[in-house]
């Protein structure tokens, strides 16, 4: 563990990528925090403690990686262009969203007044893609079954991407919240879908990219994935809390 944290301080790329979200997280979680406190409506409300959630998870899963505590060095199959090199693997990453992408996406059903199992369900579809994912990034046994672990997480992907494409766009118009879900939703639809394309570019995958670089793609995209995000949302349900009428999930339809 001493040895990855000290990897960690001894790239610039690979810790400021981490240290940056730290910060940023807590920023927003403080800013959400002050801004939630005038908000009465127990659905708004709920809303507004799922993306505050985003943030715990991200301040504590990015501590894990400052620390070196989720961070781990991976020999390279063959196949692989750093094939029998080793190379770090900050598969923290992935418990980080394993966590914290079902807040986003809970805090997006309720904002589209979905059903209850529709939110079960783009829920456990997303815990699953980010543990395919976790299983691509940790296999070294075959280059060809990394692969395989990551089309299966992009399976596990599409299935996301219906629910937020297809499902719950019509929700939101009946739930009279359709402007704001419709900005939310192309912005994570947008964010989300370069996750796979580093992990393809990255050093866990094609390694056109190295790993710091890889580090900041993925933190990037967590900014405005999530606290951009969360700011957006909290921000409306500040400004529009009676537009958050129902005050508990939807049952599911028959």
């Amino acid at each position: 563990m001493d040895n990855m944290y000290r990897a960690v301080l001894d790239s610039a790329a690979l810790a400021s990528s981490i240290y940056v979200n730290i910060a940023l997280a807590g920023f927003t979680l403080i800013l959400i925090a002050m801004w939630s406190r005038g908000i009465r409506n127990p659905r708004a409300r709920l809303i507004t403690y799922a993306t505050m959630m985003i943030s715990v998870v991200s301040i504590s899963s990015y501590m894990g990686l400052a620390s070196g505590l989720t961070i781990d060095t991976l020999v390279m199959p063959d196949g692989h262009p750093l094939a029998g090199e080793e190379t770090i693997s900050l598969w923290g990453r992935y418990l980080t969203w394993t966590f914290s992408t079902p807040f986003i996406l809970l805090a997006l059903g309720l904002m589209a007044g979905s059903t209850a199992d529709k939110i079960f369900s783009a829920i456990v579809l997303d815990v699953f893609m980010c543990l395919t994912g976790l299983a691509a990034a940790l296999t070294t046994s075959s280059y060809l079954m990394r692969w395989f672990w990551y089309l299966l997480s992009t399976a596990f992907f599409l299935g996301v991407l219906y629910y937020l494409l297809a499902e719950w766009p019509k929700d939101a118009e009946a739930q009279g919240t359709g402007k704001i879900f419709n900005t939310l939703k192309l912005l994570t639809v947008f964010m989300w879908i370069g996750y796979p394309i580093i992990w393809a570019l990255g050093n866990e995958g094609l390694a056109v990219l190295d790993v710091g670089i890889t580090s900041w793609g993925y933190s990037f995209l967590d900014i405005i994935a999530k606290y951009l995000f969360t700011i957006l949302l909290v921000l409306y349900v500040k400004k529009e809390p009676d537009a958050i009428t129902s005050t508990s999930v939807a049952p599911a339809t028959a």
